[in-house]
């Protein structure tokens, strides 16, 4: 399975005034150059090997032509079920963002990865966003908090809680969403989207725009969230505060295999009995549509005075994809195989 369409990512800290353009990362080669490659071991104990820019560029996982920037992984080597792991890219920006700024960005295509927001010190101190994130052919998002202790929420918006309301640590507190649109092969087939985050001082906001939904102060550059109606995922609530609780952002790429969460008994279902090391080594040709097509990817600054969308409160089912900040220099704890909530996903087929 594999999500052929165009998705946008957007992080708003605050809902201001207006909103002044802080980066834009193109799509044409320079964005590699606003990123680090992390090849150190997975620390979600996946299998796979993260290459550097230049292995990554010389076996053509990564890419940028026609206005879409590709990262992918290794689809054409058999490989050791014992070895390694499968090639694969995980990237970080190099910019940090906090409270008053807005990113989002659109994909062409993706497939069993992680987009994600984490900061540098030892995780969870800083947090971390997931805003799209899912395994094998798992046809829900999930977008999930990760936090120190103290910090709890109340799930507003469209989605459904995924359990806890507790954002500490590695279970997170998350939401799902149901639609099928937003999320693997329906998304493909509705030509992709857009996901937009709101981080303000009180919540944090998550919504999802199919492709003939996107509004128009997005395409022009405009980002209004005020206009933008109910979200999926509204994490909100007087027992967490969002200004310290979430700090020094960075935006975060990657596609791994197996691992605590994909490769766990209850998530992993593919491959006629093997193990699920043993088919994602026996079995490149099954990564050839894992990837990454990337647009575009914008970072706004907010401006005016701070202020909080109103958000209904709305308990019926809706999913968002998983996209977190987080920093190479971390790495997350213990494994919870059986929480839809962790970020480790992308795992086998």
């Amino acid at each position: 399975m594999h999500v052929l369409s165009t998705l946008g990512l957007s992080l708003l800290v605050s809902v201001a005034a207006g909103w002044q353009l802080q980066e834009d990362y193109g799509n044409d080669s320079s964005f590699f150059d606003k990123f680090t490659f992390f090849t150190d071991e997975d620390p979600t104990h996946g299998f796979v090997t993260y290459v550097d820019q230049s292995t990554a560029t010389s076996a053509g996982l990564i890419s940028a032509n026609d206005g879409t920037v590709h990262i992918g992984v290794d689809s054409t080597n058999s490989i050791d079920p014992n070895g390694a792991g499968r090639q694969s890219v995980r990237i970080s920006s190099t910019a940090t963002y906090s409270v008053g700024t807005l990113s989002y960005s659109r994909f062409g295509t993706y497939a069993r990865d992680c987009v994600w927001k984490l900061a540098c010190l030892p995780w969870p101190a800083e947090g971390e966003i997931d805003i799209i994130e899912y395994v094998n052919t798992n046809q829900q998002n999930q977008m999930t908090l990760h936090t120190s202790p103290g910090c709890s929420i109340t799930n507003y918006g469209s989605g459904t809680s995924a359990g806890s309301t507790d954002c500490e640590g590695s279970n997170g507190c998350g939401v799902i969403d149901t639609d099928p649109n937003s999320l693997g092969s329906g998304f493909n087939n509705a030509g992709g989207g857009v996901y937009a985050t709101q981080w303000a001082a009180d919540s944090i906001s998550i919504w999802f725009f199919p492709r003939n939904s996107i509004t128009s102060d997005i395409t022009n550059g405009t980002p209004d969230p005020t206009q933008w109606g109910t979200p999926v995922a509204s994490f909100g609530g007087s027992s967490c505060n969002f200004s310290t609780a979430f700090a020094n952002m960075q935006i975060v790429f990657d596609i791994t295999f197996c691992g605590d969460w994909a490769g766990s008994s209850g998530s992993y279902q593919c491959g006629g009995g093997a193990t699920c090391q043993q088919y994602v080594a026996d079995t490149p040709s099954a990564y050839s549509d894992s990837y990454w097509g990337i647009n575009s990817l914008k970072v706004y600054t907010g401006t005016g005075s701070q202020k909080r969308a109103e958000v209904p409160k709305v308990n019926h089912a809706h999913a968002a994809e998983h996209i977190n900040r987080r920093s190479n220099h971390h790495a997350r704890p213990g494994p919870r195989p059986n929480l839809k909530s962790r970020r480790d996903t992308m795992a086998g087929l």
